[in-house]
């Protein structure tokens, strides 16, 4: 699983490196930030992510994500076709949302996994 975090990390620092030329790039480089310091807490201080703290924060940050993920939904019609994410923003906002929920739910279900493991021993 270590593997899965660090790629989805590095995902994350890419989007943040892609956000230079955009006008609100500055906001969106922190909403890529997040899941990505996540998922490296999840690849190199895994017992971070199953602190009472995480399991607080964690399921908030899902939370404002999903919330994010809902004001952001792309309203274009056929945006999930390359034709419009490539040419409509808004279509790329949503679905970078999508992506931002899609990692903080592996981190967070990895985490019960991973709190499972060690309370067992396994």
């Amino acid at each position: 699983m270590r593997l899965v975090h660090i790629i989805l990390c590095l995902l994350m620092l890419l989007f943040i490196g892609v956000q230079y030329n955009d006008p609100d790039g500055s906001m969106w480089m922190i909403i890529y930030a997040i899941p990505a310091v996540w998922a490296a807490i999840a690849a190199f201080r895994p017992q971070w992510s199953t602190s009472s703290l995480a399991r607080i924060l964690l399921p908030l940050t899902i939370v404002a994500a999903v919330g994010g993920m809902i004001y952001y939904w792309p309203t274009a019609e056929g945006w999930w076709r390359q034709e419009v994410w490539w040419e409509v923003e808004t279509a790329r906002e949503g679905m970078g949302m999508m992506i931002v929920a899609i990692v903080l739910l592996v981190v967070w279900i990895s985490s019960l996994f991973t709190s499972k493991t060690t309370a067992t021993g396994y």
